[in-house]
């Protein structure tokens, strides 16, 4: 029980460290610090950092995952309300103050070309929304290369929010592109 609080502690110190300065300007110096944990007792958790930024994917995954069904489920009625809740939640994460970009894009920015794991979670991650995004769509009885197409929207205003500091209008322009490819497919217009 003791290893798993811990082990949680790690993930949540290094979450927001990577958050804050990226992966390759945190050191286990740093993380232990913020842990406030003895090093030997960090590596016996996690023997590597390489370990360490793989299980903090590994739990951002999940809490992403949940909390957009569980935002998306509280909010909105219809399966065409639901894909623009999706966009509704990025609003709501954009504005957060600690709000940096996608970790998975960042990460994958930074280590994608030397950490094939890095690379897999992130892609698994990413189909994982994608399948999410197509169950919505396959409710409203869609095309289903929309998914692709709003995943694109969901990723683009990500990458927009954190480059240019302006969250809140990255996901504004995000879901008002979603609402016009949800029309264009009401008329099948999509392609």
């Amino acid at each position: 029980m003791a290893d798993e609080s811990e082990a949680a502690q790690v993930l949540a110190a290094a979450d927001r460290l990577f958050n804050e300065r990226g992966v390759q300007a945190v050191g286990m110096d740093s993380i232990r610090d913020a842990a406030k944990l003895p090093l030997k007792r960090l590596y016996r958790l996690f023997p590597s950092k390489s370990a360490l930024v793989c299980a903090v994917l590994e739990q951002r995954d999940r809490d992403v995952r949940t909390a957009i069904t569980e935002y998306v489920e509280a909010r909105a009625d219809t399966p065409g309300e639901r894909i623009l809740a999706v966009f509704d939640y990025l609003l709501e994460w954009f504005a957060e103050p600690g709000f940096r970009g996608c970790l998975f894009i960042n990460t994958v920015g930074e280590l994608g070309g030397t950490s094939d794991d890095v690379g897999r979670i992130a892609r698994r991650h990413k189909l994982a929304m994608r399948d999410y995004l197509t169950e919505l769509v396959t409710a409203c009885s869609y095309p289903a290369q929309l998914a692709d197409q709003l995943m694109i929207l969901a990723n683009g205003a990500m990458a927009t929010a954190a480059v240019q500091g302006d969250g809140p209008h990255a996901a504004r322009h995000a879901r008002a592109a979603a609402a016009t490819l949800l029309a264009a497919a009401e008329h099948r217009e999509i392609s």
